[in-house]
């Protein structure tokens, strides 16, 4: 018999972006939860976070933004991400994220939003129920 696939996680700090401590509580929440998550630290480019989505088989790419350059940073990484053939994958984004910017964020293809006071076990949730 063998064990089911656990889900893996990428968490990523995209750009300039150098407040961890939120990701961190995720990453440890989602590792309490089961999940098998890679955080790649901070200050991430674009390029690295879909090099290593592809690299570590990423079942879910999850990225954690305070810095308020969230729109042209996902701008940039969707077609890097669709380009390495992850378009298929559960992309999510939290942190602080204005509610007039979610519709452009859900239309550049992340399904999950979670500002900065969302609930851990939501995000748990919600990776469980949409994860490829």
């Amino acid at each position: 018999m063998t064990a089911a696939k656990r889900i893996k996680v990428v968490v990523a700090k995209p750009g300039l972006d150098g407040h961890d401590q939120g990701a961190k509580v995720v990453v440890r929440a989602l590792m309490d939860a089961g999940f098998e998550v890679v955080y790649t630290g901070l200050r991430q480019t674009p390029e690295a976070i879909a090099r290593i989505s592809l690299d570590e088989d990423a079942d879910v790419i999850a990225l954690s933004s305070m810095a308020g350059a969230h729109l042209p940073f996902c701008r940039t990484l969707r077609p890097l991400l669709e380009r390495e053939g992850l378009a298929d994958k559960l992309w999510i984004i939290g942190g602080n994220l204005p509610t007039e910017d979610h519709a452009e964020l859900l239309a550049l293809g992340f399904r999950g939003i979670f500002p900065s006071s969302s609930r851990l076990e939501h995000i748990v949730n919600f990776i469980r129920e949409n994860s490829p």
